[in-house]
């Protein structure tokens, strides 16, 4: 399962939802670069060190062509923005779960890639 950034964000924020199913599939658990750079982009000075240490934690899926061709398609068809197209498109590619709990772009009911974990009320 790759994790989209909300979740990783959340995890950060001490939501205990997100930090439970972190805890729960750590194992079964990849990363796309676009979450790597979205989660860091979000990350005061101070707190770098120790986020990278939990990014590295999990492996990182790089892009690649197919991926960057998907992600295309998925835009085109979705009027996603491109980092949600990539998050999708490597999801798809590698045969594994989109978790997140962006409903709005990816309604599990609509695209079966999406497991959205938990709700935040």
């Amino acid at each position: 399962m790759m994790l989209d950034s909300v979740i990783l964000i959340d995890h950060l924020n001490g939501i205990r939802a997100a930090s439970e199913f972190v805890a729960e599939h750590d194992a079964d658990i990849r990363l796309s670069v676009i979450t790597r750079a979205e989660v860091l982009a979000g990350i005061d000075e101070t707190g770098v060190v120790p986020v990278k240490r939990l990014l590295r934690h999990f492996p990182n899926l790089p892009l690649t062509p197919d991926d960057a061709d998907v992600a295309a398609e998925l835009r085109r068809t979705h009027r996603w923005k491109l980092p949600d197209a990539f998050q999708a498109a490597l999801a798809i590619n590698h045969g594994m779960k989109l978790v997140t709990r962006n409903t709005k772009d990816f309604p599990p009911d609509v695209h079966a890639f999406v497991l959205v974990p938990y709700e935040i009320p």
